[in-house]
């Protein structure tokens, strides 16, 4: 008779997907950084504002948010300093989303709390450097590291790989 070996436990911690909340008032740059993110492994929800967000994150508990800053009623600011304040969001990684001009001035003259920054339109290599980042600091697990291939082969920002990409905007 064959004895049957237990898997230790962190095998199953790393097939465990990240969770990433997509935060975004455009509908199409929600289910296109969906899109980006389920096809390398992530597990993602999406609000359409920041008071769904919130109420989403209690049962969510995302690893990683990406958070736009222009939305209808709750701006994304305003979001962000609840997500600092809640101890379920406290240490989430936060990276804040723009292509508004002056929210990403304000950003830089307010950085309250957000991890990273990203301006629109991004491609796919930056959304997965972005993570990468977090991976290496420390704010993300290693199980949450991207593929190689999302990159370029010198590890820096790849270029948008699809037209689509380039739609992401306000």
């Amino acid at each position: 008779m064959m004895q049957r070996l237990a898997y230790p436990s962190f095998l199953s911690e790393l097939r465990t997907p990240i969770r990433v909340l997509v935060v975004d008032d455009v509908a199409e740059n929600r289910h296109l950084l969906e899109r980006l993110l389920v096809s390398e492994g992530y597990r993602v929800s999406s609000a359409a504002d920041g008071a769904i967000a919130l109420g989403m994150v209690d049962a969510e508990r995302p690893d990683l948010i990406y958070l736009d800053i222009v939305l209808p009623g709750m701006h994304g600011f305003d979001a962000l300093r609840v997500l600092r304040r809640d101890p379920v969001t406290r240490d989430t990684p936060i990276i804040m989303i723009s292509g508004n001009v002056q929210a990403t001035e304000q950003f830089y003259v307010r950085r309250i709390g957000a991890d990273d920054f990203m301006k629109k339109p991004f491609g796919r290599g930056e959304v997965f450097a972005r993570i990468g980042q977090m991976v290496e600091s420390g704010r993300l697990p290693a199980r949450a590291a991207p593929s190689p291939d999302v990159l370029s082969d010198d590890g820096s920002i790849a270029p948008a790989d699809a037209p689509a990409e380039a739609a992401l905007v306000l």
